[in-house]
């Protein structure tokens, strides 16, 4: 057993798959949101809006995605965690954690 991509288990288990169907749904109603919001950025750029309203929607969009990231990310601290637990893997599994934050903050 070792790490994988997605957590420390035996299979790849630990992926969206194991996030409940409420909360998949939830961030696929985001994320489709968002790229509707980017496409309005694009129109935006296009139609030469104000630059301080179009920084406005960054903004948003920046927000939107950092969320469904903090989304995710809690999901698959969750499982692995719960995983690492029972499996007695804590220590590869805060370290897969510890990386992957560091990565998501960046």
């Amino acid at each position: 057993m070792g790490i994988e991509r997605g957590c420390v288990v035996q299979e790849k288990t630990d992926s969206i798959k194991s996030t409940n169907l409420a909360q998949k749904q939830d961030i696929i109603r985001r994320l489709k949101k968002i790229e509707g919001q980017v496409k309005g950025l694009q129109r935006m750029v296009d139609n030469e809006k104000y630059c301080v309203d179009i920084l406005i929607q960054v903004a948003a969009v920046r927000a939107a995605i950092n969320k469904v990231g903090v989304m995710i990310f809690e999901n698959h601290s969750r499982t692995c965690l719960e995983k690492a637990v029972q499996e007695k893997d804590q220590d590869e599994a805060i370290e897969e954690l510890i990386n992957v934050l560091a990565k998501f903050i960046k």
